[in-house]
């Protein structure tokens, strides 16, 4: 009989294989005291369990350099820091000769204070650094206690991998050849693991919270890394199902795969622009395997996280280099520094805010920190000469704003001519449009930038002012609501009046209901996630513009957001 799970979706697709557990030596001792005069003994037994852990440390990061780039490598760095950190080491030593620890109580006490920190920090990024530790730990203990840990490297037959979680160091070791999928008690979507999952393209289902229990070696087992669903031991029907899932799945890759070098068109020839969003140069690959013709978010505060100090302008210089010069004169447009709310930079130790999707963050923050903006703003005007560059302030809330972060851009252009640099003269500075705010004076910021982009993921929270982290207003994350086409299609107006252009890069521009009416309100260039660029092409080839025109002037009347779902099923047949 089978038995299925629910659980979050961490990498879609769907892999059907024998279980392989993930399974961990005994790892507990004998937790009393030494004996005095066993001190030093013990400091030397836990600095060589930390020696031998870099060596393999090391050893892990360059495999996974190699297998998913050197972005994600970098959490390797991370971890051999914590293994170099006084504020780490000292409080081991100092509990083996001042409290008579061994030198795995040792560890562990300390690894409990520092986890419990991260733990207990509101922010879910920084929560999952909590398993950072956690992973160094048990691998220095597993030394200590001259323990072998499991080495997912030797995977060499086709399995699903069935954890309690996943380390960081576990999964840079999965081979995606024989490692078809992977399955968790506990996780995240932002969790190190299922970020790795999706750039290894690996389907992945975390947080089923009882795996481990149910799924024994020797069983069968599916993961849907869609559906967030997992069966183990599923029965034939079950079986063929999902083959028959996967297989459609894989048709529907191959179809659109065709569609890579056909141009963006509605079928009565009216061009618009698909592109992608990124995080790091490493995501270039599924740029150009899915045919995107730009880039229209590059969302630069990766380079600034999982470090312990700010990138520095020749660090930022290569990578936007590489992402202009990859992109062989294609549009690029950069986001300038966005943390703040979710994401926080722990080294810069910002203060604790009652609001922070509503406090200092992004643009705000930059501009009281100009020495950090201008290395930025520097970076990027350096890099500008090796592509199509467009600059991109988030959270831009009034003129003012967009006018001193641009005047530190113009200053710092102005010195680097002056120490000889080659700078691009044609670079396009644009806003966010994410705060109702610059929706609303939309008319008035089109008379001094070059560009528009909707972040629509903040332009709804913020317009129906619902938390889009929180469950219990969830129902309010509404993109098709009549009240936010209509702050969209005040942008897309407003640009046009002055022959400007505008975008979209939030999660909206790639939802297939939404692309019709984004079409018919004059929608110039829709950024989405690279995977989902054919799908959208395919779907505005078959729409015509004067018919979505006419959808859309319908919809912007409705009241609600189902009657605006019903009008695209009425025009399109899709709901």
């Amino acid at each position: 009989m089978s038995n299925m799970l629910k659980g979050i979706g961490a990498s879609d697709g769907v892999a059907i294989a024998p279980v392989y557990s993930l399974e961990e030596p005994d790892l507990s001792f004998d937790g009393k005291q030494i004996e005095p005069g066993q001190e030093n003994a013990e400091v030397e037994r836990f600095k060589a369990a930390f020696n031998q852990s870099k060596v393999e440390i090391t050893k892990i990061r360059n495999h996974a350099e190699e297998a998913v780039g050197p972005e994600h490598a970098a959490i390797f760095d991370a971890h051999l820091l914590v293994l170099d950190d006084p504020e780490f080491l000292g409080p081991i030593e100092a509990h083996i000769r001042n409290d008579q620890k061994s030198a795995p109580q040792a560890l562990l006490e300390t690894r409990d204070q520092f986890v419990a920190i991260f733990e207990n920090m509101e922010n879910e990024y920084m929560k999952e650094r909590a398993a950072d530790i956690k992973d160094v730990s048990k691998r220095v203990l597993a030394h200590m206690l001259g323990k072998e840990l499991p080495d997912p490297s030797k995977i060499d037959t086709p399995v699903v991998i069935v954890a309690e979680d996943l380390t960081p160091s576990d999964t840079a070791q999965l081979d995606k050849n024989f490692v078809k999928g992977f399955v968790t008690n506990v996780g995240g979507r932002t969790s190190h693991s299922a970020i790795m999952s999706r750039s290894l393209e690996i389907p992945a289902v975390v947080g089923t919270k009882e795996i481990t229990a149910v799924a024994k070696v020797g069983d069968d087992i599916i993961v849907d890394g869609s559906a967030g669903e997992v069966i183990v031991n599923p029965t034939e029907e079950e079986v063929l199902v999902y083959k028959d899932k996967e297989a459609r799945v894989q048709e529907e890759k191959a179809e659109l795969q065709k569609l890579v070098d056909e141009p963006s068109e509605t079928m009565d020839g009216i061009a618009v622009e698909l592109a992608a969003n990124i995080g790091t140069p490493d995501d270039l690959d599924g740029v150009k395997s899915n045919g995107a013709e730009g880039i229209g978010l590059y969302r630069t505060e990766f380079l600034y996280m999982g470090r312990n100090e700010l990138p520095t302008e020749e660090e930022q210089y290569e990578a936007y280099k590489k992402v202009l010069k990859d992109m062989d004169d294609k549009p690029v447009v950069v986001r300038t520094l966005d943390v703040g709310g979710d994401k926080e930079l722990p080294y810069l130790d910002l203060p604790k805010e009652m609001n922070p999707f509503l406090g200092h963050r992004a643009v705000r923050m930059t501009l009281d920190n100009p020495d950090l903006f201008r290395t930025q703003l520097r970076a990027l005007l350096r890099a500008s000469q090796h592509g199509n560059l467009k600059i991109m302030f988030p959270m831009i809330a009034t003129i003012d704003e967009f006018n001193r972060a641009k005047a530190l851009l113009i200053e710092e252009k102005d010195k680097l001519v002056d120490e000889g640099e080659k700078i691009k003269e044609d670079i396009e500075v644009g806003i966010m449009v994410e705060i109702p705010s610059a929706a609303i004076l939309a008319d008035q910021f089109a008379k001094v930038v070059d560009f528009f982009s909707i972040g629509t993921n903040d332009l709804i929270q913020y317009t129906m002012a619902a938390d889009r982290m929180n469950e219990s207003v969830s129902y309010l994350y509404q993109p098709h609501h009549p009240a936010l086409l209509r702050l969209i299609k005040m942008v897309i107006d407003a640009a046009h009046k002055e022959g400007k252009w505008a975008g979209m890069c939030g999660e909206m521009a790639g939802d297939e209901q939404a692309v019709p009416l984004l079409l018919g309100l004059g929608l110039d260039e829709f950024s989405m996630s690279a995977s989902s660029v054919l799908k959208a092409r395919k779907q505005i080839s078959q729409l015509k513009k004067t018919d979505m025109e006419r959808l859309a002037a319908s919809a912007i009347e409705c009241k609600d957001s189902e009657e605006v779902l019903a009008l695209v099923e009425e025009y399109t047949g899709r709901i």
